[in-house]
């Protein structure tokens, strides 16, 4: 009993910590692949075929979370998307209240660079996705 409560913490642990500072929009697609090799080696790059838009996509090694970037033509991020497992949720907003500017119960905004972008918890069946793109 206590290895399951122990590996749960761990589990938790890296799901909460391995999208801390996520907001890659703006960023090339090599850049993006070399801030996940270097911060985040817990989660896969999943090779993805898709001929009406390019992403990258990661899992961590526990499909308990999914991260895509969506890229322009030119692959440049212009969009994320993750998909979380729902016993996350409360450390994310936890995280997101810390770093970004709060402006209703599940939507913050984050200025870098000169620009605004919208961070949003939309909750699924069976998750939470988070979305983060320029705002307006």
């Amino acid at each position: 009993m206590l290895m399951r409560s122990i590996a749960l913490f761990v589990i938790l642990f890296l799901m909460v910590n391995c999208t801390s500072g996520q907001n890659l929009v703006g960023y090339g697609a090599k850049d993006i692949v070399k801030y996940m090799k270097e911060n985040h080696k817990n989660m896969q790059n999943i090779s993805v075929a898709n001929t009406l838009f390019k992403y990258l996509k990661y899992s961590d090694i526990y499909d308990h979370q999914t991260l895509l970037f969506f890229l322009t033509p030119d692959s440049v991020c212009n969009h994320i998307r993750m998909i979380c497992d729902p016993g996350i949720k409360k450390d994310k907003v936890g995280e997101f209240n810390s770093l970004y500017r709060r402006i209703s119960e599940s939507k913050w905004i984050d200025k870098r660079r000169g620009k605004e972008y919208l961070i949003e918890i939309t909750d699924e069946q069976w998750s939470f996705v988070v979305s983060i793109g320029l705002n307006g």
